[in-house]
This record gives C-alpha cells, sequence and structure tokens, in this order.
C-alpha cells in the first residue's frame, strides 16, 4: 500500500520551521532580496538524511527561479496560471516517469505541487510588488531563452532524484525526514516566508511519489 500522504500543509510548515531552527539554531531566513549566497555544508555532515535533501535541494532551486519568472511576466500580459504548458509539463514528466518504471500519475502528482508551489510564489511576489514599488525588479529575465531552459534542467534532475529515492520515500519514517531535509535545504538557502511556505506546498506528494507494484 503507497504510505500516506504527508501532513496538512500547516502541520508541515510548523515541522519545517522547527528543523530549519534545530539546523541554524536562532538564525532566521533572509528575505529574498536579502539572502546571501546558499551555505554549502552538505547535509549528511550534519546526520540529516542526505537522500531526502538531493530531492529538497531540487525543490528549493525551483522555488527560486520562480523569482525570475515573477520578474518576467510581472507587469506583462503574460498570466501566472498557464494550463496548456502545466498540461505539457505533467505530460512529459508522465512519460519520463514511465521510462524510469516509476508510476506515472503518481509523479505527475510531484510535478503538479511544484507548478503551484511555484505560482505562489508569483502571486506572492506580485502582491508585494504592487504594495511596494521600490522592490519591483529592474531587469526583465528572458522567459524562454534563460527561466524555462534552467526549469527543464532542473525537472531532469529531480526525475533522477524520484528515482534514486524511491526505496526512502516507502519508508514509514519518509514524512519527518522529508521535512528535517527540506528545513535543511530552506537554511542553506536562506529562504524567506514566502518561500517557505511554497516549500511547504511543494512537499506533500513525494513520499510514495512514483513507487511501482
Amino acid at each position: 500500500m503507497r504510505p500516506r500522504r504527508l501532513r496538512s500543509a500547516l502541520t508541515l510548515l510548523g515541522t519545517l520551521t522547527t528543523a530549519a531552527a534545530l539546523a541554524v539554531g536562532t538564525a532566521g531566513p533572509a528575505t529574498a532580496t536579502e539572502r546571501p549566497a546558499p551555505v554549502r555544508p552538505t547535509a549528511a555532515a550534519h546526520g540529516l538524511p542526505a537522500d531526502l535533501a538531493s530531492v529538497t535541494e531540487l525543490l528549493a532551486q525551483r522555488l527560486l527561479l520562480a523569482d525570475k519568472v515573477a520578474a518576467a511576466k510581472y507587469g506583462t500580459d503574460t498570466p501566472i496560471d498557464d494550463p496548456e504548458r502545466e498540461a505539457r509539463i505533467l505530460d512529459d514528466v508522465r512519460a519520463r516517469a514511465a521510462g524510469l518504471g516509476l508510476e506515472p500519475d503518481a509523479v505527475a502528482a510531484v510535478f503538479r505541487d511544484q507548478v503551484e508551489a511555484n505560482k505562489l510564489v508569483q502571486r506572492g511576489l506580485y502582491a508585494r510588488w504592487d504594495a511596494h514599488p521600490a522592490e519591483r525588479p529592474t531587469e526583465r529575465p528572458d522567459l524562454a531563452k534563460e527561466v524555462r531552459p534552467a526549469l527543464d534542467r532542473i525537472t531532469t534532475q529531480l526525475l533522477a532524484a524520484l528515482d534514486e529515492t524511491e526505496r526512502a520515500r516507502a519508508l514509514p519514517s519518509c514524512g519527518p525526514r522529508l521535512a528535517t531535509a527540506a528545513g535543511w535545504s530552506a537554511y542553506t538557502h536562506r529562504l524567506d516566508t514566502l518561500h517557505l511556505k511554497a516549500l511547504g506546498r511543494a512537499l506533500p506528494s513525494v513520499c510514495g511519489a512514483g513507487l511501482t507494484g
């Protein structure tokens, strides 16, 4: 039987916050505009679940790219929601998951969560920029040539990570271990409140996702 999904988003966010605090002591995450370079010590060096950290690291990287997606779209006619592109992404990952021997719909659920988490960041940044014009981006990234190719690379890496962590994600301990790994990734990337909330939104389908048989 497929392991039970993670707790509610609110409970999971609390777990993430606690895990991050345990990893860093009293230091809190910086805002998106203040974020310094990521901390490089590995999760394994601190006794954290390195296997699941390979997944949460990619989720965090993908969320940070949402800043560039938002900057590329803000003030244009390009909508945050793009159902046709989202459908193409999910169809693609279903096909690639099948090629890896993973369950296509379960893997698609993971990526659907990533899409929703990305949009959560975009909406949050739009609201921030609307309220504080001085914080609006001064440059517009190229969505087609710069941002989406980076997202596509992470898609390939995340599929590989889901394949490599299949057994770890099937364990009953996956939920708390995933939250701990996510807390570490939140710390290393200095995620602010908006991105931490989005990371919580990105996690619910990871445990058990893609399991065969």
